[in-house]
């Protein structure tokens, strides 16, 4: 994975450092977005697409999950990051019922967790790897996964704006 065609993001490893201060902007984006209108935040435009409270939910989970998984691979060598079970998640935690302003609030404190972990890093610590299983089973660094953590960060924000803006489908 090197780039994102959708939304343009380009796998830069040198971005890796940053990450904590990026993720904690988008999660500031993320919390003006969840100002809105509850009823706006909680519509999906079609069945199979998330509403922006529920694309929300899952960046916060992300970050939690990301920071996991960056815990594991720095105590254990070459640790499985076990899928996250993203679709599940939404029904099992029940993303669409959640208060959009706790999950703001979330968010912020998920992206410091994150950034937190990440600046502990040595310059050791961040070329140790993981087996990730997404979007097929490869061994990664820990720089990939924060460059990969922020590209969930923008492409999400961008799919729960265009989201905002679609009708329901049959409308």
């Amino acid at each position: 994975m090197t780039g994102c065609d959708e939304c343009g993001f380009d796998y830069d490893l040198s971005l890796a450092p940053s990450v904590p201060r990026l993720a904690e902007e988008h999660a500031g984006e993320y919390a003006d977005l969840l100002a809105a209108e509850p009823s706006l935040l909680r519509r999906r435009p079609a069945p199979d697409v998330w509403s922006p409270l529920e694309y929300a939910c899952h960046v916060r989970d992300v970050l939690l999950v990301q920071r996991e998984r960056v815990l594991a691979a720095r105590r254990r060598d070459t640790p499985v990051a076990e899928a996250m079970g993203r679709d599940e998640r939404v029904e099992h935690a029940g993303y669409a019922l959640e208060s959009p302003a706790d999950v703001a609030r979330q968010l912020r404190d998920a992206a410091l967790l994150f950034g937190g972990v990440l600046d502990l890093l040595t310059p050791a610590d961040w070329d140790r790897t993981l087996v990730y299983t997404y979007p097929a089973p490869e061994e990664r660094s820990l720089r990939w996964v924060a460059v990969h953590t922020l590209h969930e960060l923008r492409h999400h924000l961008l799919d729960a704006r265009r989201t905002m803006q679609d009708p329901p489908s049959g409308a």
